[in-house]
């Protein structure tokens, strides 16, 4: 994992940075906002801040958030004032630690907020085959294709590609291609010079360029707009990349690995993806089973994630009651592994006693799992069927609006759910999204928020 500490703090950091370089970090110090924005500019990049608390965080998020650089950020200081804390959670920081440093919170914190996690959690033959499959190729450069639902562990299981290959000891570079606007994709992937466009402020080095030497993982592939696909397959193909604005080819040294949640099989018959660059990507498929074909994944997963959280919000480790056990393997997990470890830490936080029993085991409305309601998919389900019940004497723009609509309300406003549910990519949901605010329609907010003029 690569920390990048902003501040001095005296003796302080440099004690956090023994214990951080120590659980395995390579550090890299910054003193202000300005010299860390160059270390992130210039492609050294970062896994994780850990800032000063007495530094502006709010202007630092801001300039983060500017070049479109995602970057988590841990706030540190001396001081004891609950206030401080508070304000740099506001701010924008994932956690705030106290100096002097105690080496298990360091470590605690780095794992919980830096997700670096190296090694797979696994009791289920199923899942057992796919990491057999992975160990034998990790060694290898590779291209790696990883499919499977969403929250099922794609990019889990990228990283454990890459620290068991070559390039351990080098970059692991993730980009989301779906969460990246598609005219800034091509320079967060590339890189640009400054003066390029309107907000290039300054030469950016690109997730290529970044990952030189390791890994760069391509995230949501199937998102990205066809036009890119072929630079993208020309980066592949000779190892060379030009920035955004840039007059020179730079070469790159770096190892593929992809995933997707949709069969890229068919957006190559819809058009919509380039059939050379999914062999190029595909050398090796990783296909990951949903968690309710992993059976006995279940509590050997929310064993560990009880661990994760326990130790990460200082919370005496409790074992899971019988009957929490029992609860937990009946569940469908729709959502996956990601559903489970989301469960799993509300049970921590919220269990008492000297068990986690099954009244600790609640889904995100606050229900026991056994008392929830349907979950989202299902509702959505329903809310399409009574859609189309009444197709006579409208037009089809009318219907397709309100499927989307009424599926984006009953998905809570999550637009990955609702995008699945539809068969349609989320770009295209976000531009419906987009149509629909533009003539005054009012749409569904994430995480079930109010309804809302934007997408």
């Amino acid at each position: 994992m690569r920390l990048l500490i902003v501040g001095t703090l005296k003796g302080q950091l440099t004690a956090a940075t023994k214990i951080a370089m120590a659980n395995g970090a390579t550090v890299t110090h910054a003193e202000d906002h300005e010299l860390a924005m160059r270390v992130l500019r210039g492609g050294k990049g970062a896994d994780l801040l850990l800032v000063d608390v007495a530094l502006d965080i709010r202007d630092l998020v801001m300039r983060l958030e500017a070049e479109h650089i995602h970057v988590p950020i841990v706030a540190c200081g001396i001081t004891s004032d609950a206030r401080a804390a508070v304000a740099a959670i506001h701010a924008g920081a994932k956690e705030y630690i106290p100096l002097p440093p105690d080496p298990e919170l360091i470590a605690a914190v780095l794992a919980a907020v830096a997700n670096d996690s190296r090694d797979m959690v696994y009791r289920d033959e199923a899942m057992a085959k796919v990491i057999k499959l992975a160990q034998q190729i990790a060694g290898s450069d590779a291209s790696v294709m990883i499919t499977g639902e969403s929250g099922t562990g794609k990019e889990v299981l990228a990283r454990y590609v890459h620290f068991r290959s070559n390039r351990a000891k080098r970059p692991f570079i993730s980009i989301n291609c779906a969460a990246i606007p598609e005219h800034l994709l091509e320079s967060e992937l590339f890189g640009h010079e400054k003066g390029a466009f309107t907000g290039a402020v300054a030469r950016r080095i690109g997730k290529f360029e970044e990952a030189t030497g390791g890994t760069l993982l391509l995230d949501e592939i199937s998102e990205m707009d066809v036009r890119l696909q072929s630079k993208l397959l020309r980066a592949i193909q000779e190892r060379v990349i030009d920035r955004v604005g840039g007059t020179r080819p730079v070469p790159v040294d770096i190892r593929i690995i992809a995933t997707s949640n949709r069969n890229l099989a068919e957006a190559v018959r819809d058009g919509t993806f380039r059939e050379d660059l999914l062999f190029r990507l595909n050398v090796v498929n990783l296909k990951l089973p949903p968690l309710r074909e992993r059976p006995a994944d279940v509590i050997e997963l929310a064993q560990h994630f009880v661990r994760l959280y326990s130790q990460a919000n200082g919370i005496p480790l409790r074992p899971l009651s019988t009957d929490a056990r029992r609860q937990l393997s009946l569940a469908r997990w729709p959502g996956n592994v990601r559903e489970l470890e989301n469960t799993m830490h509300r049970a921590v936080l919220m269990a008492s006693g000297d068990e986690i029993g099954p009244e600790a085991i609640l889904s995100p409305d606050g229900l026991r799992l056994d008392q929830a309601k349907p979950p989202a998919v299902a509702h959505a389900a329903l809310a399409a069927e009574a859609v189309t019940r009444s197709l006579v004497g409208r037009t089809v723009a009318d219907v397709e609006r309100d499927l989307i609509l009424e599926t984006l309300k009953h998905c809570l406003g999550n637009r990955t759910h609702a995008a699945n549910i539809l068969g349609i990519s989320i770009r295209t949901l976000r531009n419906k999204l987009n149509e629909y605010s533009a003539e005054g329609v009012g749409i569904p907010a994430p995480n079930g928020g109010e309804v809302r003029g934007a997408a």
